[in-house]
């Protein structure tokens, strides 16, 4: 029998996050290797615990989820999920404009299979959150990249946006709060992004799942209450916000004019039917965690764990000689740079490999959030403050004799 092959669609599907030096990351570990993950946001394996009004939430519940639920999710889930987002803002939005899934990724996944068509182009920016991309070559489309400006604070450069529209332009992807790099985007941008969007007649993808993350009492805005007239795909969920990544609870909201959506919603609710229904477990705690928000804001405050994490972390890297990073403003990655000339870098995952052969801390390459040059990194600041603030150090050390062959 021939060997069996990939197919055509998984040719540029990657996954840093978890390929290769998360692979001998794991190697070292099953030799006993203390090795310092700073690779996936996942609060659970850090010592976030589950918030209590979640577990009060499921306590003697469990049979409510025995059976499959609405294939959209069930009802009172999605009525709480409407309503947190009519409080930020949506116009016009009803439950039945409201999908639960299986995480933000299945989501993803499934309304770019429902929208993209062989040909068509997407706009997602560098650096981004690999998902997007990933979804888009599986759904036989072409990604787009536009670039994220780190001189302006890593703001989407609006020039570039425009240049890189063309006939097959179908839609344009916003991450907000950002992912890899933190940051959080004002208003006025927003407004700026909606209208190339609106001028271009372009589906507005707003991934917005660290909302609740925002640091430094700055606001978070979301793209759907600025475009009450433009079609916006909005995704959250609970995964972050209430520590509980393994409940993959997501979401995602359709909002805009109903003569311009109904074919898309049509199509997502194929797919929702396809795979029956998302967990129903965990749809128990939609309504009690979008009714606790204070266990997420007592951890962005001063004192509170991401808050310390944060500053500990952006403390130690603004020292290291050679390193310069924007500021984070939510959720709890940064993406800071490398001076290429200073260390020779030309190999940005052989600079993840080597640092995590001399100082056992796991790190992502650039190239992992469709970053084309060498010279960045991104950090997941989960660990207690003590210890990231060490990893920041054992990275500072590494670098003061550090040059790539």
């Amino acid at each position: 029998m021939r060997p069996l092959t990939k197919s055509d669609k998984m040719l540029n599907v990657h996954s840093d996050i978890r390929g290769p030096v998360f692979e001998e990351a794991n190697r070292l570990r099953a030799q006993g290797i203390d090795v310092l993950r700073l690779n996936t946001g996942n609060p659970g394996v850090f010592g976030f615990g589950l918030p209590e009004s979640l577990r009060k939430a499921l306590d003697g519940r469990e049979d409510k989820a025995v059976a499959y639920c609405d294939l959209k999710g069930m009802p009172d889930a999605r009525e709480c999920i409407c309503e947190y987002h009519k409080g930020k803002g949506f116009e016009g939005i009803t439950p039945d404009d409201c999908f639960i899934g299986n995480g933000v990724s299945e989501l993803v996944t499934m309304s770019m299979l429902a929208l993209l068509s062989a040909g068509d182009e997407i706009l997602i920016p560098s650096p981004d959150y690999s998902l997007w991309t990933n979804s888009v070559w599986l759904a036989g489309a072409t990604p787009i990249h536009y670039v994220c400006d780190e001189e302006a604070h890593w703001y989407p450069d609006l020039a570039d946006i425009k240049k890189k529209i063309t006939p097959k332009t179908k839609a344009i992807v916003l991450i907000n709060p950002n992912n890899p790099t933190g940051v959080l985007y004002p208003k006025e941008l927003l407004l700026d992004l909606i209208d190339v969007a609106r001028q271009n007649d372009l589906v507005i993808f707003s991934d917005e799942i660290y909302d609740r993350l925002v640091m430094d009492g700055k606001k978070h805005y979301s793209t759907a209450a600025l475009a009450p007239d433009m079609p916006v795909v909005t995704m959250n969920g609970l995964s972050k916000s209430h520590i509980v990544c393994g409940f993959r609870c997501g979401w995602m909201v359709i909002s805009g004019p109903s003569d311009i959506t109904a074919e898309f919603k049509k199509s997502v609710n194929a797919l929702c039917a396809m795979r029956l229904c998302a967990n129903a477990l965990m749809q128990l705690v939609i309504p009690a965690a979008l009714g606790d928000p204070q266990s997420t804001a007592a951890m962005i405050v001063p004192g509170g764990r991401l808050y310390e994490q944060r500053e500990a972390c952006y403390n130690e890297l603004i020292k290291i000689p050679g390193v310069t990073c924007v500021k984070n403003d939510a959720a709890f990655y940064i993406f800071p740079k490398l001076d290429v000339e200073k260390f020779n870098i030309h190999d940005d995952q052989q600079f993840a490999m080597d640092f995590l052969h001399a100082k056992h801390v796991m790190i992502i390459p650039g190239r992992g959030f469709s970053w084309t040059k060498p010279d960045h990194f991104r950090i997941v600041m989960l660990p207690e403050p003590e210890r990231i603030a060490k990893a920041m150090r054992d990275l500072g050390d590494f670098l003061a004799d550090y040059r790539q062959s």
